[in-house]
């Protein structure tokens, strides 16, 4: 249940930010001073956030938006940071600029502030205030409980957000995690976008994003979102990008979706895209003279070490392509592919960053070493005559049902494609990157670590329990379905999706549970005993009316011999 403060907040930030993003309200245009004593007309439209919180500090985001888009002086902004939504109890508070270089964005780093504690936090200048948001700052080292909320795939024209309402009314939550493609760079009518314009949806700019100012009114017109806006001041944010921050497919030096000699050098585009997300997200940059660098951890105490990863462009090398291994005579050269997945030389995260992940694994004293990346780490391999398209995902798991049930009723034919290796088909995911994988996992087994990995990027739930090359347990992956993004009910359309999700379970042999057809995040609960899962879905994104309810829940309990998934008690 929420607390009787904590509801009133909700509604008055909820209702804040519906104003803001329509430009009326209290985030309405009136007259501001700039630093030369002229006036200027701005509003903060795109809201307030906060994110990357630390024990003492924690980042505070906000955009004094000019009316003008031409403007190009600076304004004075101030900021306050208090103990109440009413802000009188200030305890810190500054003066910054926002100019157009960081196109209006500010981002201010609070210190000075206590473990554990809710704080609330606003900008003005000149008379204009912004609408109050609240954060937290990460708790002592005697926390019994964290609670984080898990997303990604969030795609404006696919639908509306109704996955970020839901989690804005949700009550103790520590931190929202956003693990990736927060926008997405196609054009108007892109991917998932057949229903925007009857959704009110339509993407702007209307052209595949390419240049920094594609990329700033991208996030703006996320930003302007009223749930997302209810979401990042209800809450902080910890973020990494995945590829749609970029491009599809995006990979250390390209993408599947950039052509150099159409759309110029693909590294004057990355650069573009990761200066936006610095000026839109409330980040807080490792390194500033390498903003490519946003690898990061947190720690909650001493019962999580939450470790964010970048699986997509620190180090990643180019995806391999499975049509790249078909013979002259069209047959698949499986054995050179499985060599190729499996080299040492090829690249995930890069040496610094495994590196860096070792040293934080081996420093931490956290019960739980979570991981927040982007993309599947479980294995998810096809037995190879669906691999191969000799028979469907249907047809194979019927013929298994039916061997299971009697076993002298199949062939020798049949017993042969029950018995067929498998193979990885998903190979923009660690499936690709094989050795990558084992290093990781070693690292957790030499620490004896409990390990939860949280992915994203497929549109789909999936919970799978994670084995080395040796079929050693290692830990579990938990991975979010979309905020709005299609799922695989796109790729079985005439099929019954709980089907589909069952079929998906008894494929593949790591994968405890599949829900391959709703939108919604992840509840995840951290105790000293076990990790909690609680998947929350929207019946609708098409709709702003919705119903939302908790599908499915699945934990990890601590200890050598155990972190496997298991069902709650």
């Amino acid at each position: 249940m929420q607390s009787a403060p904590r509801r009133r907040f909700i509604r008055q930030l909820c209702s804040s930010s519906a104003l803001a993003a329509t430009g009326i309200g209290i985030a309405a245009c009136r007259t501001a001073s700039t630093l030369d004593g002229l006036p200027l007309h701005f509003s903060f439209a795109h809201g307030v956030a906060s994110g990357d919180p630390l024990a003492d500090r924690v980042i505070l985001w906000t955009r004094a938006t000019p009316r003008d888009p031409d403007e190009e002086r600076d304004i004075a902004i101030e900021w306050q940071v208090a103990l109440d939504p009413h802000m009188q109890r200030v305890v810190s508070g500054g003066s910054t600029l926002a100019g157009p270089q960081q196109d209006y964005t500010v981002k201010v780093d609070a210190t000075g502030l206590r473990p554990g504690q809710v704080y609330y936090y606003r900008f003005s200048s000149g008379g204009t205030q912004s609408p109050v948001g609240r954060t937290k700052t990460l708790p002592p080292a005697d926390v019994k409980q964290v609670r984080l909320a898990v997303f990604c795939c969030s795609n404006y024209p696919a639908g509306y957000f109704n996955v970020y309402a839901d989690a804005a009314r949700q009550d103790h939550l520590d931190c929202a995690l956003h693990i990736g493609d927060y926008i997405y760079e196609y054009e108007k009518d892109g991917y998932a976008c057949g229903k925007a314009k009857a959704l009110g949806r339509i993407s702007d700019p209307p052209n595949l994003l390419l240049v920094l100012s594609d990329y700033r009114r991208r996030y703006a017109q996320y930003r302007g979102d009223a749930d997302l806006q209810a979401l990042h001041a209800a809450m902080p944010f910890i973020t990494v990008w995945d590829d749609h921050e970029f491009a599809d497919d995006a990979w250390r030096d390209g993408a599947a979706d950039h052509t150099p000699s159409e759309q110029g050098p693909f590294a004057l585009r990355k650069a573009a895209a990761i200066r936006a997300y610095h000026e839109w997200m409330p980040i807080r940059a490792p390194d500033p003279a390498h903003p490519e660098i946003i690898y990061r951890s947190f720690d909650f105490g001493k019962l999580v070490s939450l470790h964010m990863l970048d699986t997509r462009i620190t180090g990643r090398d180019q995806q391999v392509e499975m049509s790249s291994y078909m013979t002259a005579d069209q047959q698949f050269d499986a054995q050179r592919f499985r060599a190729d997945v499996s080299s040492p030389r090829r690249q995930m995260m890069g040496a610094q960053q495994m590196a860096w992940l070792e040293q934080s694994v081996a420093r931490s004293r956290a019960a739980w070493q979570i991981v927040g990346q982007q993309v599947l780490m479980a294995r998810m391999e096809y037995p190879l005559p669906v691999a191969q398209g000799q028979m469907s995902c249907a047809d194979f798991v019927a013929l298994k049902e039916k061997a299971c049930a009697d076993p002298s009723c199949i062939d020798a034919q049949q017993a042969a494609l029950l018995a067929a290796p498998t193979l990885p088909c998903y190979l923009d995911s660690w499936d690709g990157y094989q050795s990558e994988r084992e290093r990781l996992f070693d690292i957790m087994r030499r620490h004896d670590k409990n390990l939860v990995v949280l992915a994203g990027d497929t549109h789909n739930a999936w919970a799978s329990d994670l084995h080395d090359r040796e079929r050693r347990q290692v830990g579990v992956e938990f991975a979010a379905p979309s905020v709005s993004s299609p799922g695989l009910e796109c790729a079985h359309p005439q099929e019954d999706p709980e089907q589909v999700a069952r079929m998906m379970e008894q494929l593949i042999a790591p994968l405890y549970y599949a829900q391959t057809s709703q939108r919604g995040y992840m509840l995840i609960t951290a105790t000293a005993a076990e990790v909690r899962c609680d998947w929350r879905f929207v019946d609708t994104v098409e709709s702003r009316h919705y119903q939302a309810h908790t599908g499915r829940s699945l934990c990890t309990v601590a200890g050598r011999g155990r972190r496997c998934i298991e069902e709650i008690a």
